[in-house]
């Protein structure tokens, strides 16, 4: 393409002719080594997976101990309402 058709288009899509540039040359180096970025992709996914498999292990525990909690809550309940604390010891 030409400078004046280039420019064309540009205006005509609302676009500066640097960005384009710019996309080109963002587009020509991903495009170039794709080996780069899928290790790093990898690399990351692995990270991803690492840190949400210990986030649900930290979840579980939580959960274990708010169920525990809980329950020792309901059977103190029940205690208390078995033996009243404010009873008359002495009739």
């Amino acid at each position: 393409m030409d400078e004046a058709s280039k420019s064309a288009w540009c205006r005509e899509q609302g676009v500066y002719p640097q960005e384009l540039e710019q996309w080109r040359s963002a587009a020509t180096q991903a495009l170039a080594d794709p080996e780069d970025a899928s290790r790093e992709n990898q690399r990351e996914k692995k990270a991803d997976r690492r840190r949400i498999k210990e986030l649900e292990r930290d979840l579980r525990r939580k959960e274990k101990a708010l169920a525990e909690a809980a329950a020792l809550l309901v059977l103190s309940k029940k205690l208390e309402a078995i033996f009243p604390k404010d009873r008359d010891e002495d009739a």
